[in-house]
C-alpha cells in the first residue's frame, strides 16, 4: 500500500495497467481483472465503473461484455487515472493537512515534500500506459492469459 494514493486508486492503476497489455479487441470481466491483480471483485468492479464514467476504460454489458481501455494506451497517462479516482489535491495541498502551508509558512515537512510532490506529479504526467507495457507484462506475467 502506498502512502500517497488511496487503495481505490492503487487498484484503478493496476486494473488499467492490466487492460493496457491485453488484446485490444477483447473485453475482460471484473472477475478476470480482480484475479489478475489479486483484489476483491466487487471493489475492482466499482473502481472500473468509475473509470468508465471518466472514459479511461470502456465497458459493455451482456454475454460478450466486459471492460477494455477507453482510449489508446498512448493517450492515457497515469495522472489521468489518479485524477479520476483521488483527484489532484495531494499535489496542491499540505501533505500533513495544515491549512495555509506554503513557502512563507511551511509545515514541518514542506521543504522535503515539495520536491517529492513535484517529481511525482511530473513522472505520473509523463508516463503513458504504452511506455509501461513491458514492465507491466513482467509484473503480471503469471496472470496474463
Amino acid at each position: 500500500m502506498t502512502v500517497i494514493f488511496s487503495k481505490k486508486c492503487e487498484l484503478g492503476l493496476q486494473a488499467v495497467l492490466f487492460l493496457s497489455v491485453q488484446e485490444k479487441d477483447k473485453k475482460y470481466s471484473a472477475t478476470a481483472i480482480s484475479k489478475a491483480i489479486k483484489a476483491p471483485k466487487e471493489f475492482v468492479s466499482k473502481v472500473l465503473q468509475e473509470l468508465a464514467q471518466k472514459k479511461i476504460v470502456g465497458s459493455k454489458k451482456g454475454k460478450n461484455g466486459g471492460f477494455y481501455l477507453g482510449k489508446a494506451a498512448t493517450e492515457i497517462r497515469l495522472i489521468d487515472i489518479v485524477e479520476a479516482i483521488d483527484g489532484l489535491d495531494i499535489f496542491h495541498c499540505c501533505v500533513l493537512g495544515f491549512p495555509g502551508c506554503g513557502t512563507g509558512n511551511p509545515c514541518p515537512v514542506h521543504n522535503v515534500w515539495g520536491p517529492i510532490r513535484e517529481r511525482t506529479f511530473k513522472m505520473l504526467s509523463n508516463e503513458t500506459l504504452d511506455k509501461l507495457a513491458k514492465k507491466t507484462k513482467n509484473k503480471l506475467a503469471d496472470y496474463i492469459p
